[in-house]
C-alpha cells in the first residue's frame, strides 16, 4: 500500500481544510495518509515517502508563509528529486504567482508535480475546491 505525507500550513484554517480532503482523497484510493502541520513535520522525513503533498497560503506579496513554511520547503528541495509532489494552496488576493514560483522550484529540484501544476483557491474552498482537493489526493495515491 502506498503512504503519502500531507504537509500543510494554515492561518485560518482554509488550507488546513484543502489538506483534509486531500487526505480524505488519498484515503479513498485506499492509500495510507500521513497528515501533519509543517511546525510537527520534520524535512528528514521527506525521504521516507515517494509520495507528498504540500500546502500553503498565499502570504504577504504572494510568497510561501515565511517563518515555517519556507524553511521547511527550503530544506526538502535537495530531498524531492524524483518525488511525486502535489501542492495546494488558497489566497485572498493576486493571481497565484506564489503557486507558481513553488511549482518551479519543485520542478527544478526534480520532483514531479501531480497535474504539472499546483491548485489554488480562492478564500476558503467551496464544494468544487474540496472536490477537486479530493481529486488531487487520489491521483497523487494512484501515481
Amino acid at each position: 500500500m502506498s503512504k503519502v505525507l500531507v504537509v500543510y500550513w494554515s492561518g485560518t484554517g482554509n488550507t488546513e481544510a484543502m489538506a483534509n480532503a486531500v487526505a480524505k482523497g488519498v484515503q479513498d484510493a485506499g492509500a495510507e495518509v500521513i497528515m501533519k502541520s509543517v511546525s510537527d513535520a520534520d524535512s528528514s522525513e521527506i525521504k521516507d515517502y515517494d509520495l507528498i503533498a504540500l500546502g500553503c497560503p498565499s502570504m504577504g506579496a504572494e510568497v510561501l508563509e515565511e517563518d515555517e513554511m519556507e524553511p521547511f520547503v527550503s530544506e526538502i528541495e535537495g530531498l524531492v528529486s524524483g518525488k511525486k509532489i502535489a501542492l495546494f494552496g488558497s489566497y485572498g488576493w493576486g493571481d497565484g504567482e506564489w503557486m507558481r514560483d513553488w511549482e518551479e522550484r519543485m520542478k527544478s529540484a526534480g520532483a514531479f508535480l501531480i497535474n504539472d501544476a499546483g491548485f489554488i483557491c480562492n478564500d476558503a474552498p467551496d464544494e468544487s475546491a474540496v472536490a477537486e482537493c479530493e481529486d488531487l489526493g487520489t491521483m497523487l495515491a494512484k501515481s
